[in-house]
């Protein structure tokens, strides 16, 4: 059984390489807690996102964007204090602002099916089978990443908006060679559109 590289060994990135990424996610709230902790990933790893994601949804009220819209100054600072998620000011604030982003475009049109029309609803698929020539990130991902600043979120770059486009399956970046890639590509819930090039 093939997997790709990055999975490395470890049980829980294993996991999580074998069950959820690159699964197209079509929920609103999903989407948001996994763009949320992409953002906070910033300058670090993914597997320490992911060894604290539990005490991430403890902490912000299990991702729920409607509640976590109404905090505050006294949420950050009792945020900043909780040593089981990552105490940065800056991304902290940025959940509680990109929460009230989130409930304008959920209201507005879903922020499932903002995400999703990029894609005419149907999930890119790469055809690599070297990981190496895989990039970080695509003029997709900038263009997302700028309407995503101009609708009010921080801390969602190109780079972390490609990340996140992988992690939701809005491209299926499982190499060729990986055993998820097919099973991947069958949960599109419309026709995916296959892109032959390394970019």
């Amino acid at each position: 059984m093939q997997r790709c590289g990055w999975a490395g060994v470890e049980p829980i990135y294993v996991a999580y390489h074998d069950t959820e990424w690159g699964v197209p996610e079509y929920d609103s709230r999903a989407l948001w807690e996994k763009l949320i902790l992409d953002g906070f990933q910033a300058g670090l790893s993914w597997i320490t996102i992911l060894k604290k994601r539990d005490n991430f949804r403890a902490a912000f009220a299990a991702f729920d964007p409607r509640e976590i819209a109404t905090w505050g100054d006294a949420e950050v600072d009792r945020l900043l204090t909780d040593p089981g998620i990552i105490r940065h000011r800056g991304k902290i604030a940025a959940t509680i602002s990109n929460a009230r982003a989130w409930c304008a475009i959920e209201e507005a049109q879903g922020f499932d099916q903002f995400l999703w029309r990029y894609v005419d609803g149907a999930p890119l698929r790469t055809t690599l089978s070297d990981r190496t020539a895989m990039p970080t990130q695509s003029d997709l991902s900038v263009q997302i990443s700028k309407d995503l600043k101009k609708a009010g979120f921080k801390f969602c770059g190109p780079t972390i908006v490609y990340a996140f486009m992988e992690a939701t399956g809005l491209i299926n970046n499982h190499l060729t060679t990986c055993f998820r890639h097919q099973p991947c590509a069958e949960l599109a819930q419309a026709p995916e559109k296959v892109l032959h090039s390394d970019t």
